[in-house]
């Protein structure tokens, strides 16, 4: 999974650019540019899925005649998960490339970076993975739009198997950094609302990628809770689950943890993968329906391997994007960010749309168990949970997000 920026540049042109299909395409037709930015070499077990996600998107909707008679052209650029970075290079692409969206992001923080340079530039910004809320709520705009359930959203289908657990007492541990702190926010106030007979006894709040998982566990571990809510992700959740398991800190108690059944996560740990923990993620080896299907039978021709999570955010984030440009009838930045509300977009979890009211789409996601079979983690008793079916209400939106 290795990967170096001269690597990735190196590679964008060639392998992303339309021009290798613009012969099915009128002379004249430019092409439409999507500049994208993401944490490749700081997060590639998500990353490089998502960008050959992207890959597919592309090269169908171009063999389908494109968007507006004109080819979709990705240009692809990495971030290093730093803002810093991110704005250098959106002003790059904005500048420089004159790319038509822009797109992206995988850190909340760096995602809230990049719909700021969109508000201030008056450029369309359609984010992929980062979840916060404040992206589309508290520093929501008219030009920033957002494809994956938020944390609200996660916290709350999470929150429908959590109430249904007898344990009273929880302990939570998150990355200390926007989307762990939102994330952990939601679920306490969510979880409290249905049970109010529910007490939070320890919250550890290691920082991002550098978690110390021993001093963790031994903190949760005298807090003595029933159970405990998970944020941790990549390789701070490896090394949590691992000291853990060495520790006993699972015996005995229940576990809610976002995003541990995405098999990009799942796969890391292997035979180590916790079993019977509530999760959301992507039950790819189980899924039987259509829209599925055809997306996985389609990823393994192109790809020769199986999609994860990732995947599925690349490919709907440029189906979400030409169906946007689609309904706007053209590539004007004010057209767009007013046009992309209420259309609807194909994934391969089914039609979703962008939502008017706070530019969230209602791409859901799937939550069950965790099990080991076959020596790996996968996840069991699962259901898709619509995205629509987890948003706030109007009235609640109205309180958060700012006009404009």
């Amino acid at each position: 999974m290795s990967l170096n920026r001269r690597t990735l540049l190196a590679t964008t042109g060639a392998a992303l650019t339309a021009g290798a299909l613009r012969p099915a395409f009128a002379a004249a037709a430019a092409p439409i540019r999507i500049g994208e930015i993401n944490s490749y070499t700081a997060i590639p077990a998500f990353t490089l899925p998502y960008r050959k996600g992207m890959e597919l998107a592309v090269a169908q909707i171009n063999a389908d005649g494109g968007v507006l008679g004109r080819p979709l052209e990705l240009l692809v650029r990495d971030d290093a998960g730093k803002p810093d970075d991110t704005l250098r290079l959106a002003a790059e692409l904005v500048g420089e490339q004159k790319v038509d969206v822009l797109a992206g992001g995988y850190l909340s923080n760096v995602g809230l970076a990049l719909s700021d340079f969109a508000l201030q530039n008056k450029r369309l910004f359609v984010a992929g993975e980062p979840l916060t809320d404040a992206l589309v709520w508290q520093k929501g705009n008219r030009y920033t739009y957002r494809l994956r359930p938020s944390t609200y959203m996660q916290a709350l289908m999470l929150v429908e198997e959590a109430a249904k657990l007898p344990a009273k007492t929880w302990a939570t541990v998150a990355p200390n950094y926007e989307y762990g702190t939102s994330t952990v926010k939601w679920f306490k106030q969510l979880l409290l609302a249905r049970r109010p007979d529910v007490k939070f006894v320890a919250d550890q709040l290691p920082p991002l990628g550098k978690i110390d998982a021993g001093a963790v566990v031994a903190a949760i571990e005298q807090a003595k809770p029933q159970a405990i809510f998970n944020v941790t992700f990549g390789a701070d959740l490896t090394n949590f689950v691992r000291q853990g398991n060495t520790r006993g800190l699972f015996d005995g108690r229940a576990v809610v943890s976002v995003l541990s059944g995405e098999p990009e996560y799942l796969e890391a740990l292997g035979d180590e993968a916790p079993s019977d923990w509530i999760v959301t993620g992507y039950p790819v080896v189980g899924v039987t329906d259509k829209a599925n299907t055809d997306f996985i039978a389609a990823y393994k021709a192109k790809f020769n391997e199986a999609p994860k999570m990732g995947s599925v955010v690349g490919y709907s984030l440029i189906k979400s994007i030409a169906a946007g440009i689609a309904k706007s009838k053209s590539t004007d930045q004010d057209a767009m960010a007013a046009g992309f509300a209420g259309a609807h977009f194909a994934t391969p979890f089914g039609d979703a749309m962008w939502r008017a009211q706070d530019h969230q789409s209602t791409l859901g996601t799937y939550v069950g168990r965790t099990a080991l079979k076959d020596g790996h983690g996968v996840m069991v008793n699962w259901r898709y949970v619509d995205g629509a079916s987890a948003l706030p209400s109007d009235d609640m939106v109205k309180t958060l997000r700012p006009a404009g």
